[in-house]
């Protein structure tokens, strides 16, 4: 997945405000206790992030 999809898909979940938000500040426990934001500038793939964080906020299978 590139990093211009995962962006989109996090807009059109949460809004553009709101996920930019939850990306600075909500740790998730299964990005080893990291932001969206800290999580990718480590490293770990964008796909890997997007399903952590639809896990995490339960969002629909037609999203995952």
């Amino acid at each position: 997945m590139r990093l211009t999809l995962f962006w989109e898909r996090m807009y059109e979940q949460f809004g553009e405000a709101y996920a930019e938000s939850l990306a600075q500040d909500y740790v998730i426990d299964g990005l080893g206790s990291r932001t969206v934001r800290q999580a990718l500038a480590d490293g770990i793939a964008a796909k890997e992030v997007w399903r952590r964080v639809c896990e995490t906020f339960d969002l629909p299978e037609a999203v995952r």
